[in-house]
């Protein structure tokens, strides 16, 4: 090959390689921008069940604790002492065990779940009866207009 030819295909080749265009270069950010941003919404997603199913898991442990106490004090369950309504207050801790096991219950929920007004707890064991029943009841703090949450264990001392 000649060199007169040498240098028409160097100068060819040069002018058919090229770096990106600004258009190119801003699309493949955007790409990346929406990219992040379905990623960052997908983190706070689970942000958000994370803190519903920890929680979920609190409400659960807290009623096993109540039953563990209330079998501990068997005489006074079985007899209703332990029976409150669905009450979202602490009560005072009287100097009777059972005041005692109620107010740092109830404290331990508003300790765990949330100290909001609508986290609630409930104990249901009429004398006599073969079973008792422990509730607990919150609304998620970071979505006021949600459905309550409501967990409820029913079992035999």
């Amino acid at each position: 090959m000649s060199r007169a030819v040498e240098r028409g295909f160097a100068r060819t080749r040069r002018a058919r390689v090229s770096g990106f265009s600004l258009v190119e270069a801003l699309v493949a950010v955007l790409v990346l921008a929406v990219g992040l941003l379905g990623v960052a919404a997908l983190q706070m997603n689970t942000l958000r069940n994370n803190q519903g199913s920890l929680q979920r898991t609190q409400a659960v442990t807290l009623i096993y604790f109540m039953f563990d106490t209330m079998r501990a004090n068997r005489a006074d369950a079985e007899d209703g002492h332990y029976d409150i309504g669905k009450t979202c207050t602490v009560p005072a801790a009287g100097t009777s065990l059972v005041s005692q096991d109620r107010h740092f219950w109830l404290q331990a929920l508003k300790d765990n779940i949330g100290d909001l007004a609508t986290t609630c707890g409930q104990i249901s064991c009429p004398a006599g009866a073969a079973t008792c029943t422990v509730g607990v009841f919150w609304k998620d703090n970071r979505d006021a207009s949600g459905p309550e949450e409501h967990f409820e264990v029913s079992t035999r001392l």
